[in-house]
C-alpha cells in the first residue's frame, strides 16, 4: 500500500508575492505521485504583528494567495486571528497524524523538489516496520556555518560562504528558481541517503513519521512564535531518543529564506531583513521564545507569553 501524506502551509498574508513558485512545486511533486497526499494551507490575514499599507492592499493579497492555493486539490483556511508558524505546524501535526503516515512542514519561500512524494514513499517502505519513529530531510542549499554540512546538497557543501552575496547560485543569499532546483536534482540517478546523528534540521520540509506525533512529540505551547524547529528536536530528543533521521542528500528542497519579496507591503518596512528585526516586540518574542525552549525541561522555569512580549 502506498504512503500516505499530509503537507501543510501556513502563508501569512505579506508573504502573497512568493507563495507562487511554493505552490507550482508542489503541483508537480503532487502530480508525479501515484498515492494520496493531503495538501492544507492557512491563510493568515491578522495584523497583529504586522500592518499592511492599506485595507484594499490586505485584500489584494488574500485574493491573490487563495486564487493560488485553490489550483491544488486540498484546503485552503482563512485565519483571522494571531496566528504562528509555532501555532499552525502544533496543529497541523495533531491534526493530521491520524490521518497520514508522514506529515511535511511546508513554507512558503520554500520550493519542492518533484521527486519528494515518491521518494519518501520508497523510504517509508523500507523502514516503516523496522524503525516506525524517524525524521526525515532533502538536501539543502549553502547554509552559514559547517555544522550544516551533513544537510547541504553535495553541489553546494563545498563551496565558499560569502557574507552579502546573492549573485552566485549556491550563496546563502541568491534567489533560486524551480527550474534550476530541477537542473540540479535532474543528475541524480542513485539516492544518496544518510542519518543525521544527531538530529539537525530546521522547519522548511520536515519530514515526520505519525508515528513520533502519536507518542506524544511536538511543539510546546509555551515556543509561541518562532524556534518551533528547534523546541520540535528537543521534545524528539526527550521523548525518544535518537530515532532516525534520514537525509536524501542528493535532492535538494530549495529554501529562498532570503527572498527580496519575501515580506511586502507590510507598513513601515522596507525589504525581507530590514523590517521584522526593527520592531522591538520581534526582538523581545524571538529572544523570550528561545529561552523558552532552552529551559523547557527545567522545574523552576516560567515560560514568557506574549503579555510578557507586549509589557
Amino acid at each position: 500500500m502506498k504512503t500516505k501524506f499530509a503537507i501543510g502551509c501556513l502563508v501569512q498574508w505579506y508573504e502573497c508575492d512568493i507563495i507562487e513558485e511554493y505552490v507550482e512545486s508542489l503541483a508537480d511533486a503532487v502530480s508525479a505521485y501515484d498515492g494520496e497526499v493531503i495538501v492544507t494551507f492557512t491563510v493568515n490575514v491578522n495584523q497583529t504583528l504586522e500592518k499592511c499599507i492599506s485595507k484594499e492592499r490586505l485584500e489584494k493579497c488574500h485574493e491573490k494567495i487563495y486564487n493560488m492555493t485553490s489550483k491544488l486539490i486540498g484546503t485552503t483556511h482563512l485565519s483571522k486571528e494571531l496566528l504562528t508558524v509555532s501555532d499552525y505546524r502544533r496543529e497541523f501535526n495533531s491534526n493530521y497524524c491520524t490521518q497520514a503516515d508522514v506529515l511535511i512542514w511546508g513554507e512558503s519561500d520554500a520550493i519542492l523538489p518533484k521527486q519528494m512524494f515518491t521518494v519518501l514513499d520508497s523510504l517509508h517502505q523500507q523502514v516503516k516496520d523496522s524503525d516506525p519513529k524517524y525524521l526525515g530531510f532533502f538536501g539543502g542549499c549553502k547554509m552559514w556555518d559547517d555544522t550544516w554540512k551533513q544537510l547541504e546538497h553535495p553541489d553546494f557543501t563545498d563551496k565558499p560562504f560569502i557574507e552579502g552575496d546573492d549573485k552566485n547560485w549556491w550563496s546563502l543569499r541568491y534567489t533560486m528558481s524551480k527550474d534550476e532546483m530541477n537542473v540540479i536534482n535532474d543528475k541524480t540517478d542513485e539516492l544518496d541517503v544518510r542519518i543525521a546523528s544527531p538530529h539537525k534540521f530546521n522547519g522548511c520540509g520536515l519530514v515526520i513519521s505519525s508515528e513520533v506525533i502519536k507518542a506524544g512529540v511536538n511543539i510546546p505551547k509555551s515556543v509561541f512564535f518562532v524556534h518551533e524547529d528547534s523546541a520540535f528536536m528537543h521534545m524528539t530528543n526527550k521523548v525518544l531518543g535518537n530515532i532516525p533521521q534520514y537525509v536524501i542528500k542528493n535532492i535538494l528542497l530549495v529554501h529562498n529564506r532570503k527572498h527580496p519579496n519575501k515580506r511586502k507591503y507590510i507598513k513601515g518596512e522596507e525589504g525581507p531583513d530590514g523590517g521584522r528585526r526593527s520592531h522591538d516586540w520581534y526582538m523581545k518574542a524571538n529572544r523570550m521564545c528561545e529561552q523558552n525552549y532552552i529551559n523547557l525541561f527545567n522545574p523552576n522555569y516560567k515560560s514568557y507569553t506574549w503579555e510578557d512580549v507586549w509589557k
